[in-house]
């Protein structure tokens, strides 16, 4: 029988992810700075939790790349261009479109699906889940909880019939250098909705009234507090339920510039309150 209690779930944001498609979820790659750093704070305890990660740079990392060495004729090598393409045309890709013909969205979506999937069998239909998510994926989570919800309030059946496939066994989200909130400017203010709290389906122990830790370096301009968005999310950092906090991350030559965006998977501004998270859930299991 297995001796998981619960689940962490790491997403990676924006960028080439140098794994093969292959890879198992439960063999951390992008995480293992941050998976590392919280085992030693748990000791024993870490043997209690199943750590997944969801990888999906693979989806377009292909197409990317077979494009930077059709222009390398023209253009040369450039570092700058090659982050502009294999990092900002993530997000210019993620999105629905109306006539459905970019599949990108959903094809994201199931990669996280199948991630949940492996989740539900090791562990169960209710296994509380922490999310750990970094820069794109913490707004591809939140998009991904959305639609499920979104789907129950228009009067839908649960999608899955499985409430951790639901996303209703989710006992806390943590997202650093976020930036949800680019992607928020093309709607007005009163029409932006955050997710409403996914843990519907968990023992009131596990119900934390503070489900959503939200972390931001100020020099990471690609990282973001959620309150000032919306007066939706302000009024949920207002009642304590999001709490957006500045950190600092990297080091002596990137903790004071943007290269700071990559710094959070092993700053102990991060790990130590992950690891917090993840002892309140075992102790309330």
């Amino acid at each position: 029988m297995s001796n998981y209690k619960m689940a962490v779930v790491a997403i990676h944001g924006m960028g080439s992810q140098s794994v093969g498609p292959n890879q198992p979820s439960s063999v951390p790659t992008f995480s293992s700075d941050l998976h590392d750093r919280v085992g030693r704070q748990l000791g024993q305890d870490m043997s209690k939790v199943a750590w997944h990660e969801v990888i999906w740079a693979q989806i377009l990392q292909g197409r990317q790349m077979d494009y930077l060495n059709s222009i390398s004729p023209y253009t040369g090598y450039d570092r700058t261009r090659r982050f502009v393409v294999c990092n900002l045309s993530d997000a210019a890709s993620y999105r629905p479109t109306p006539d459905g013909s970019d599949k990108t969205y959903a094809a994201i979506h199931e990669r996280v699906a199948q991630v949940i999937r492996i989740v539900r069998f090791q562990i169960g239909e209710r296994a509380p889940i922490l999310i750990v998510a970094h820069s794109l994926g913490g707004h591809i989570m939140s998009n991904y909880i959305y639609d499920l919800q979104r789907h129950l309030r228009h009067g839908g059946l649960p999608q899955h019939g499985v409430p951790v496939e639901d996303m209703q066994t989710v006992a806390g989200l943590v997202t650093f250098g976020c930036n949800i909130p680019i992607f928020l400017f093309a709607y007005p203010e009163q029409d932006i909705t955050p997710i409403q709290r996914p843990n519907q389906e968990l023992p009131l122990t596990l119900q934390f009234h503070n489900w959503w830790q939200n972390y931001y370096d100020k020099h990471d301009v690609l990282g973001f507090p959620l309150g000032p968005i919306a007066p939706s999310f302000g009024q949920l950092v207002g009642t304590g339920e999001i709490t957006d906090q500045a950190i600092r991350v990297g080091n002596i030559f990137t903790g004071w510039n943007p290269f700071s965006h990559n710094g959070y998977w092993k700053a102990r501004s991060l790990y130590e309150p992950v690891a917090d998270r993840i002892r309140q859930i075992l102790n309330a299991v």
